[in-house]
Parts: C-alpha cells; structure tokens; sequence
C-alpha cells in the first residue's frame, strides 16, 4: 500500500471514528432519536453492512469468524449506555470520557494478566486519570454525573470488546459476527422500551437517518477501513492515530453542533490525551504487542 493510500485510510478511518459521537448527539441532543431506538438502528444496519462485506470480501468463508455471545455482548453494553449518555452530555467531553476509560481499561487488564510497565506508563496512566478527574469533578462546567458515569462505563465495556479482539484472526468477520448477534438483541430492547417508556424508543425521519449513518457507514464501512490499514501500521503507530480521535470530535462539536470550548474541557482534554500518549507510547514500543483488529471509535 503506498504511503498516500495508507494515509488517506487512516484519516477516513478517524473521521469514521468521530461521526459515531458527534451522530450520536446529533440526534438525541436535539430529540431526534431515543437511546433504544438509536442504539437499535446503528447495531443492525451495522450488522447489515458488515455482513454484506464479508460476503464481499470473504467470499471463501461460509460464515463470520465466530466471536461468541461475549463479545456481542461487549458491544451492546458498549452502545447502549453510549447512546444514552449522549443525550445529556456534549460530543467532545464524552469523547474523551470514552476515550480515556478505553486505554485505562486496557491497561488494568494487562496489569491483572501479570504485565509490569516501567515508570513511564504508570506516569501516563496517573495524567490520564487526572484528566478524567478533572472532567467529572462536581462544578459549573461538570457533565451530567449520571451520563459521564455511562459513558465511562460504555468505554470499559468497549476496552473489553477490543481486548477480545485481539484473539480475532479476521477482524471484519469477528466483528460482523459481533454485530450480528448483537443487533437483534437491540432491537428487542427496542420494543421493550416502547412499552415501558415511550421517550427512549422515539425515532424521527432525521433520526433514524443519523442512526443508519453511524450504523451502515461509520461503524460498518469506518472498521472495515481500520482492518486494512492495521495490516501496514506498527502497534504504537496505529495507537498513536487513534489518539487524534477525541480531539477531532471536539473540534467538530463546536463547528457542527455549536459546543462550547471551556477551560475544564482544555485542560481535562489535554491531561488525558498527554497521560494516555505517554502511556501507549511506553507500553507499546515496549512490547511491540499487536492491537486489536478492531479498536477504540467514537
């Protein structure tokens, strides 16, 4: 793959990754979508579009890698409290929320697995942790506690999904799998919430378009994109990439959506961004460990 190509990937797959967030508020922040109704639609018309591509791309298989129920399961615990974050808190601050307890996650794993990083990591990991202290310490300019509470959890469950990933020898096939058995299972949570409350099941013409957007063509299209670039990145370069991620939603957020710039979202922004490089950086070069097929999005 030339030099051009592999970049222009790699910025596509960053957009990609950033339109999860910034559709997602865009339609719940504005009414246009509830939680069940959004998750519902992106994981089956993501299931649709990966499942086609496998067939596309993987004309020799039968069918998907089997990634099991767990991480389908992974994945929903991923999306739903992720779609219902974003209905009370800005795309740039539950980036980074989502961000930050990714990597954590995936670090404290590799601790319990019996991994000894150097002094440098656990610098970066201190930094990355003020950083989400800083974000979510009661104040003016805090977000919701409840929505940062989900959005922090929506990213631990995403660090599992990505930590089981790693087993992958397919990555798109696995997670088309994922995808779909997880779909169907949102889509009953979806009618169940339209009994149980009416709010959370709510889907407008413009919603259902934003979620079908972050379904078909930022989660589906946007990690078959990653799959062919990772194959030509090193680890700490391929990690380094996705760091631009939050960055890009914030700024996005503000142009898009009109967010506000305020100094707990720069200065909590910029620690976990700062701690979180330092750490992928020591970590990886370190190891030289391979990472997921699929990781980290929003």
């Amino acid at each position: 793959m030339s030099p051009f190509r592999l970049a222009l990937i790699c910025c596509l797959t960053l957009c990609a990754f950033a339109a999860n967030s910034l559709l997602c508020r865009g339609a719940l922040g504005s009414g246009q979508a509830g939680a069940a109704s959004f998750t519902a639609v992106r994981l089956l018309s993501g299931a649709a579009v990966l499942w086609l591509l496998t067939r596309l791309l993987r004309p020799a298989r039968s069918a998907p890698t089997n990634a099991g129920w767990a991480s389908a399961t992974a994945l929903l615990l991923y999306a739903a409290p992720f779609s219902w974050a974003y209905l009370r808190i800005g795309a740039g601050v539950g980036a980074l929320l989502l961000f930050g307890a990714v990597q954590l996650t995936m670090f404290v794993v590799a601790l319990v697995r019996g991994e000894r990083p150097p002094p440098r990591v656990w610098a970066g990991l201190v930094l990355a942790f003020c950083g989400l202290t800083t974000l979510t310490l009661p104040g003016a300019q805090a977000p919701d506690p409840a929505a940062a509470a989900a959005m922090l959890g929506a990213g631990a469950s995403w660090g599992w999904y990505s930590l089981r990933g790693r087993r992958a020898k397919d990555g798109l096939s696995a997670t088309a799998d994922a995808f779909v058995r997880a779909g169907p299972v949102a889509g009953a949570l979806w009618g169940l919430a339209a009994l149980a409350s009416p709010a959370a099941a709510q889907l407008s013409g413009r919603g259902a378009l934003l979620a079908l957007a972050s379904g078909a063509l930022a989660s589906g299209l946007g990690y078959t994109l990653w799959n062919t670039a990772l194959p030509h990145l090193s680890a700490a370069r391929a990690a380094v990439i996705q760091i631009a991620t939050p960055a890009i939603t914030a700024v996005a957020a503000v142009v898009l959506l009109g967010e506000h710039v305020t100094t707990r979202l720069l200065i909590g922004g910029a620690a976990i961004l700062a701690g979180v490089t330092l750490a992928v950086l020591g970590r990886l070069v370190r190891t030289a460990a391979p990472l997921p097929g699929v990781t980290l999005s929003r």
